[in-house]
């Protein structure tokens, strides 16, 4: 059975692309974007990656 590792990582609205981009570089895939907590304004990206 797959087992995977999880991140969650804020975006900057202006730096969105890269951050993904980065995260990407380094295995992880999108799996989801919500508002933060304490800021609806803030978005959260969840990730997850195959755990090595």
């Amino acid at each position: 059975m797959q087992k995977w590792e999880y991140v969650t990582v804020p975006l900057l609205v202006h730096a969105t692309k890269q951050i993904l981009d980065n995260w990407g570089e380094d295995g992880y895939e999108l799996v989801q974007v919500v508002q933060g907590p304490n800021n609806p304004e803030q978005l959260v990206a969840y990730m997850k990656r195959p755990k090595q």
